[in-house]
């Protein structure tokens, strides 16, 4: 089981790492914009709707993948402090209760969107050669699918940890530097690990 949800885990990774070379992308596009509008006196014609496709696409594209890492906000300062068979429990009864009834809707609506604008072959009318926009809004059902297929995978987390009393292991990649000198500090239950762990950090990063 735990190779399953990881899997899946994996496959939303991939998909939001791909995805984010958009930065990548939206950069460029906005440098030549700023460069042709500026210096050359000739701005372009598809650079407004180019920028606002790829932002829109990383942006729903890394939804599940922030998902998978836990890593979408929460207002957890009640949260944090119950034990994680509580969490689980709170977690699945929301999955439920909004979650899934919002992703169901966003697939619906989604596919309605993307089948109208493909069969009108849509064009964005933001620009005078407004580029084609439905493979952009073909998007949305796919963003619902990995959305669903995720949270299908945290409702399994959260009845392993009422079950088992402790939350599953999930993959991680890189946290903010906060959330770990907090860690570090509650661990040792000292009032100066903060500080030292912040020294530690500082020193680290200046022989970088």
């Amino acid at each position: 089981m735990q190779s399953l949800l990881l899997g899946v885990d994996r496959l939303n990774a991939f998909v939001g790492k791909t995805f984010a070379w958009c930065i990548v992308i939206l950069m460029l596009a906005i440098t030549y914009e700023v460069f042709c509008r500026y210096v050359l006196r000739d701005p372009t014609t598809w650079a407004y709707d180019v920028s606002l496709m790829l932002y829109g696409a990383l942006f729903m594209m890394a939804g599940a993948y922030t998902l998978s890492r836990n890593g979408h906000v929460r207002g957890d300062f009640m949260y944090r402090k119950w034990a994680p068979a509580t969490q689980a429990k709170t977690d699945l009864v929301l999955y439920f209760l909004f979650y899934f009834p919002g992703i169901l809707a966003l697939i619906y609506a989604g596919w309605g969107y993307f089948q109208l604008s493909y069969m009108l072959n849509e064009h964005s009318s933001f620009s005078p050669d407004g580029p084609v926009i439905w493979p952009f809004k073909a998007l949305i059902p796919i963003t619902g699918v990995l959305l669903l297929l995720q949270g299908v995978v945290e409702v399994v987390r959260c009845l392993i940890c009422i079950r088992e009393g402790d939350w599953p292991q999930r993959l991680h990649d890189v946290e903010e530097m906060e959330k770990l000198i907090l860690e570090e500090a509650a661990t040792k239950d000292d009032p100066e690990a903060v500080l030292n762990a912040i020294e530690r950090e500082s020193t680290t990063r200046g022989s970088l």
